[in-house]
């Protein structure tokens, strides 16, 4: 009686393969590409996750954000936003004196090129427009700390007085002082003059691998009013008292819709938001992103499968006497399921492997055409897209097993 052992199974199902490797390959084709979508587009979901994650945890944890958009202030609004009335600066002092879960409120005003024209900044000899001017309260630092490279940021004191000062970013700072030496030097933003106290480290994490950060010019925000007094896209970051935050977070909105007398039944007027919800809202975006690559790789999974299905039942008419011979030895049905069942698997499995692979190489030149796109291939991804070729192996390669093993031993043996 024949007994063989998974090992002699494997090794079958791989001479079986390798025997007609040209058929086998085209067999696969379709789930190369099926498994190499799908794990694409996790690394490339994943690695953007991780830069945006870990871009708002520098925010803080207890940040409140107000804005009048209901997205990033520096992006243009919809057309209902724009109707929105604008978020005034007064409204921090009575978010700071009427929420006792709030711990303080700085003031961020963003300078868009709709107002000041295409923003640049410039020395003798160096120019850049990758750039962004931002002002900030003189208590915004407290509340966000940010690592600096070099200098310092400018004080509470000299943001009151509406001082000409900044503190830039490092892209900024590569830009237009390529010696490294930025301090105590001057640049001129949208047509103003302002000295350089201070270099920021680079942010970490960002949208695509760019942190806009990176690109800031800060000035104080009276200088950036006084400067473009029409200017009306500004936030306010409420710091919320640690454990206070979901409170917080409710007074402020219940404070604002009396201050904006929004009706009862009308939606916000404003945009408040959390890092934590805007993560949620990226999340939702990415699943719809992964569940649209899966569906079409899916038809090529498909194709791939009924490929696997006719290449085994070929085979089990291509080796009817073979399957006979074992019969009469003594193999029993499990033998014969084994058997083609592991061929189907291999079949598949070595189609997973290579999607895998070719999907890590393409992740990785991604990255390299397009550094600020993150390139992390993670490991749920890899075990996944294997898994689901096997998975195909083993549900498609069933019935041509379950036919071998039913077949008739004397009948198999007659079989020319």
């Amino acid at each position: 009686m024949i007994r063989l052992e998974a090992r002699e199974n494997v090794n079958m199902a791989l001479d079986a393969v390798w025997s007609h490797r040209f058929r086998s390959a085209l067999t696969i084709l379709g789930i190369v590409i099926g498994i190499t979508t799908v794990v694409t587009v996790g690394s490339l979901t994943s690695g953007l996750r991780t830069g945006i994650v870990t871009f708002f945890s520098e925010f803080g944890p207890d940040s409140i954000f107000l804005n009048r958009f209901d997205r990033d202030p520096s992006a243009p609004g919809s057309l209902k936003e724009l109707r929105r009335k604008p978020i005034l600066p007064e409204y921090a002092a009575y978010i700071k004196s009427s929420v006792r879960a709030v711990e303080d409120v700085s003031l961020q005003l963003f300078v868009s090129s709709e107002t000041s024209g295409l923003i640049t900044a410039k020395v003798p000899g160096f120019e850049t427009d990758n750039v962004s001017l931002t002002g900030f309260s003189g208590n915004a630092f407290l509340l966000q700390p940010r690592e600096l490279k070099a200098g310092r940021v400018f004080t509470p004191e000299e943001a009151g007085r509406a001082v000409r000062v900044c503190v830039i970013g490092p892209l900024v700072a590569e830009a237009l002082f390529p010696d490294g030496r930025a301090l105590g030097r001057t640049i001129t933003v949208a047509g103003a003059e302002y000295l350089v106290l201070g270099v920021f480290a680079e942010a970490k994490g960002g949208f695509f691998g760019q942190n806009g950060q990176d690109t800031q010019v800060i000035i104080p925000y009276l200088a950036a009013r006084q400067r473009f007094p029409t200017e009306d896209r500004l936030i306010l970051v409420s710091k919320a008292r640690p454990g206070l935050r979901g409170e917080a977070y409710e007074e402020i909105r219940q404070l604002l819709r009396r201050l904006r007398k929004t009706p009862a039944d009308a939606a916000d007027d404003f945009g408040l938001t959390t890092a934590d919800q805007i993560i949620q809202r990226l999340d939702s975006i990415l699943s719809v992103v992964v569940i649209v690559s899966i569906a079409l790789s899916s038809l090529g999974l498909l194709v791939g499968g009924i490929g696997v299905m006719n290449i085994m039942l070929v085979s089990v008419t291509e080796r009817t006497r073979e399957i006979g011979v074992r019969k009469a030895l003594g193999a029993r049905k499990s033998d014969i399921v084994a058997q083609f069942l592991m061929e189907a698997i291999t079949l598949t499995g070595l189609g997973g492997a290579l999607g895998v692979i070719v999907s890590v190489l393409i992740t990785l030149l991604i990255g390299k055409l397009v550094p600020a796109l993150p390139s992390i291939v993670p490991g749920w991804a890899i075990s996944l897209g294997f898994g689901v070729s096997v998975s195909i192996g083993l549900f498609f390669g069933t019935w041509p097993a379950l036919k071998a093993a039913n077949l008739d031993p004397v009948e198999a043996l007659r079989y020319e």
